[in-house]
């Protein structure tokens, strides 16, 4: 598939991987759009990508979702790529209650419930282009979970889960799905819990996962897997449960 001469949208495209996958669109030659809940960030992308179009998002909500839809078909009606990518990880303590599960921000609905909804919305949209692909964002850990972000790790799970699914659904039409695996980036996601745990590594610039999307985009590679990913991956299938407990030491 081409990488340039597209009509993008990308969920969370204000600050981190979205961000970096927002400047390497542009930078390839596409018409880009980036929605986000924060003003604030919009403002500051637009400055920094003037070429980029914004658009104020909560995606967890599904009225907001349905708007964003009608508004990015009506004004780019040439839109043909999809980038499901806005993100919530939250550490929850399941020991606390429905208390701790729910006093956060809606991390299923932001992870989960809106990548599914987006893809119903825009895949008959897409079904029209000649060239069309969605293109969404999960984790290394949705293969091996942290136990402390027990939530996050299930939706990405499922994502992952989901895009075999839908690859399967859509092969016979003009869509591809591709699923972008980042290991550990250093973005704001994790809200200093790596700090918290005594974890000095950051990870990976996003820059990095977004050169890795272009070109799963342009060779056709339909589930990538960057950098430290792909030792997760392949260990869910090799042995899982000794990666489990690496990566939940006791």
């Amino acid at each position: 598939m081409k990488i340039s001469g597209n009509t993008i949208l990308i969920t969370g495209g204000a600050t981190g991987i979205g961000f970096a996958l927002a400047e390497a669109f542009v930078h390839a030659g596409n018409e880009v759009i980036v929605c986000g809940r924060r003003e604030d960030k919009l403002t500051e992308a637009k400055h920094k990508l003037p070429g980029i179009s914004i658009r104020i998002c909560d995606v967890s909500k599904e009225a907001e979702r349905k708007s964003l839809y009608q508004w990015a078909t009506t004004s780019f009606p040439s839109i043909n790529v999809l980038v499901n990518n806005a993100g919530i990880q939250r550490r929850i303590d399941f020991k606390q209650g429905i208390a701790d599960l729910l006093s956060g921000e809606a991390e299923i609905e932001t992870n989960l419930t809106a990548l599914i909804h987006f893809s119903a919305y825009f895949i008959p949209h897409l079904a029209k282009r000649k060239d069309a692909a969605i293109i969404n964002v999960s984790s290394g850990l949705g293969f091996i979970p942290i136990a402390i972000m027990p939530v996050y790790c299930a939706t990405k799970a499922a994502v992952h889960s989901f895009c075999l699914s839908l690859r399967h659904q859509l092969k016979a039409t003009s869509i591809r799905v591709f699923e972008i695996i980042p290991p550990a980036v250093d973005t704001e996601l994790d809200k200093g819990a790596r700090a918290a745990r005594g974890q000095t590594d950051r990870g990976i610039p996003p820059s990095e996962v977004a050169q890795a999307t272009l070109n799963a985009i342009e060779t056709e590679q339909y589930e990538v897997a960057v950098g430290r990913a792909e030792g997760l991956r392949l260990a869910a299938k090799t042995d899982p449960q000794q990666a489990f407990d690496r990566m939940n030491p006791r």
